[in-house]
């Protein structure tokens, strides 16, 4: 029989842990599923079953068998029926895999940089890190983070303007376009993406969602815009997701081409909106995690992440007007706002 004392610490330590552990374990099914080629087909909400699963990733039965099994062991998936091999997303499936993303961006996405630190800490003079990350594992944990936390309040935003043609800067694999086009069937989409296998998965999405006919996937870096804005012209909305950071320092004058090439491609009223990250903010909520990402990018990538009160700047000297600030639910973001 366990001490009353012993009682109280275990309580006490458990209600310690809370989150962590179950989000963790999470991260770590999700990330081998996304791997796999299986969680994008259990994230649609559909039934699935545990030999479509299979056929669809090219994967042995009994494998694809274990595997859901742990899923609705940790209760991200429920089973239909009573076969045992028929299934669908939990109810809280969207909230699970936006707590995993965190995780798989913090710990692996950015794994290289953990394993080289000394590396790094020892040669103040070695370039930038950024290239040895897997781009589609950032694209991908970025959307899991950002189904909750940001790209909701650059959804509303571009919603509310009800564009005809809106596009997204570094827009990974699309998400947040095909969403807009679900939600406005009059509407066309421009992404434009430097990583390849994103580019490839986006239109893939697209095709999924029978969006091709109305999502152009662009191959090309986010500073070619300085050069040949073309692909901006006519549109109503533009964004950019956490990318102007990555010109800074070295390459700021190249972002100030490309916003004021922005600004130009526009339509009369039309918006600029950036999503990005801010440095090192002390309050309760943001302290933390915002020190792991300025860390991250100070540190390893190089760049430097502009404060509120420089972005602000750097658009009203782009030409924009009416900027505004918007704090998002993901811990060190902020979407600005810019009417042309």
């Amino acid at each position: 029989m366990l001490s009353a004392d012993y009682e109280h610490d275990f309580d006490t330590e458990c209600a310690t842990a809370g989150e962590a552990p179950r989000i963790a374990a999470a991260a770590a099914l999700l990330e081998m599923g996304d791997r796999l080629g299986l969680v994008s087909l259990i994230a649609t909400g559909d039934e699935v079953t545990v030999e479509s699963l299979a056929k669809a990733a090219d994967l042995p039965e009994s494998g694809v068998a274990g595997y859901c099994e742990a899923l609705e062991s940790a209760a991200i998936i429920v089973p239909v029926g009573t076969s045992g091999t028929v299934f669908r997303a939990a109810d809280d499936f969207a909230t699970i895999r936006h707590q995993a993303g965190f995780v798989s961006w913090t710990m692996n996405a950015n794994r290289p940089f953990i394993e080289n630190a000394r590396a790094f800490l020892t040669d103040p003079s070695r370039g930038t890190g950024i290239d040895m990350r897997d781009g589609r594992e950032v694209a991908v944990s970025s959307e899991w983070m950002g189904s909750v936390a940001f790209y909701p309040a650059a959804l509303s935003t571009i919603l509310r303007s009800k564009p005809e043609i809106v596009v997204d800067l570094g827009a990974g694999t699309c998400r947040l376009l095909i969403e807009i086009l679900r939600r406005l069937p009059q509407s066309r989409a421009v992404g434009l993406d430097l990583d390849g296998p994103s580019c490839e998965a986006a239109r893939q999405a697209a095709e999924a969602a029978v969006l091709a006919d109305r999502l152009q996937v662009i191959h090309r870096s986010i500073q070619s815009i300085a050069d040949d804005p073309s692909p901006l012209e006519g549109a109503d909305v533009i964004h950019g997701g956490f990318v102007f950071h990555d010109m800074m320092p070295e390459e700021e004058q190249t972002a100030d081409r490309v916003l004021a090439n922005c600004r130009e491609a526009l339509r009369d009223g039309g918006i600029m909106a950036i999503t990005e990250a801010v440095p090192y903010l002390r309050n309760e909520r943001e302290r933390r995690f915002s020190a792991a990402v300025t860390y991250y990018h100070r540190q390893f990538m190089k760049r430097r992440l502009l404060s509120e009160d420089e972005w602000k700047r750097k658009l009203r000297s782009a030409g924009f007007t009416r900027v505004e600030s918007i704090e998002l639910p993901f811990p060190t973001g902020r979407l600005f706002v810019a009417e042309r």
